[in-house]
C-alpha cells in the first residue's frame, strides 16, 4: 500500500464516520444553549428556551503583521504550505461538512441495518468521485489533510475513526500511516507551535481569498 491509497483509504473512513463520530463544540456563552449537532466551524443546532435554532460559526477575522522569514528554509517551507493547503482545505472542509449533514440525516433511519446500509453507499459514492484527485496526492499533502482535519473538526483523524471502527481498527491505520510518515494522531497547535501558526495564517487566507 503506497501512500496515495493510504490517504483516500483515510479520508473515506472519514468523510463516511458522521453516524458515530463525536466532534467537540466550541465554547459557547451558556445563554446561547446546548448545541445537538456541534461543530467547531460551518454549523450546527442549539436548543434555546425549547426551540432548535440553526447556529452559523464564522471563522475569526485576524490581523496579521508583516510576514518575516527567520531564514530561507523558513521561506520554502512557507510557499510549500501555500501549495499544499490550497490543494487539501477543501478536502478537510468536505469532511466536516460530510460528518455534520450525514449526523443529521442519519438520524432518520429507524435501524441501525439502514444506517449501516447508508454509510456504505456513501462510502462506495465518495470513493467514486475523489479517487483520481486523492491518488495524486503527495505525502507532505497527506500530512497536511490530516492537520487541518483537525483545524476543521477540533478531533484529530485517529479519534474519529475510533469512534466508528473501533481502537484495533483505529490502530491499525495508525500504525500503517506511520510507515509512511502521517501520524493520524497529529495535533494542530498554532499558538505553540511556529509550522502551525504559518499553516494557520495560510489557511485564513485561502479562505480570505487574499492568497
Amino acid at each position: 500500500m503506497n501512500i496515495h491509497r493510504l490517504t483516500l483509504c483515510i479520508i473515506l473512513c472519514l468523510a463516511s464516520i458522521a453516524a458515530a463520530a463525536q466532534i467537540s463544540a466550541p465554547t459557547l456563552p451558556d445563554e446561547v444553549g446546548t448545541g445537538r449537532i456541534p461543530g467547531a466551524r460551518g454549523y450546527y443546532y442549539t436548543d434555546i428556551d425549547g426551540e432548535e435554532v440553526k447556529m452559523i460559526v464564522l471563522n475569526d477575522v485576524v490581523v496579521y503583521p508583516p510576514l518575516k522569514f527567520k531564514n530561507k528554509k523558513e521561506e520554502e517551507f512557507y510557499w510549500r504550505t501555500v501549495r499544499d493547503v490550497k490543494k487539501t482545505l477543501p478536502y478537510a472542509k468536505l469532511i466536516c461538512a460530510t460528518l455534520l449533514e450525514t449526523y443529521e440525516y442519519i438520524e432518520t433511519f429507524p435501524t441501525q441495518k439502514e444506517r449501516e446500509d447508508y454509510l456504505k453507499a456513501m462510502e462506495s459514492a465518495i470513493f467514486k468521485q475523489y479517487k483520481p484527485v486523492l491518488k495524486k496526492f503527495t505525502k507532505s499533502q497527506a500530512q497536511m489533510l490530516i492537520k487541518l482535519i483537525k483545524r476543521e473538526t477540533n478531533q484529530n483523524s485517529y479519534s474519529i475513526i475510533k469512534a466508528f471502527l473501533g481502537s484495533f481498527r483505529a490502530g491499525f491505520w495508525q500504525t500503517f500511516g506511520r510507515f509512511f510518515g502521517v501520524n493520524l494522531k497529529g495535533d494542530f497547535r498554532p499558538e505553540k507551535d511556529r509550522k502551525d501558526a504559518i499553516i494557520e495564517r495560510v489557511a485564513c487566507a485561502v479562505e480570505l481569498g487574499s492568497i
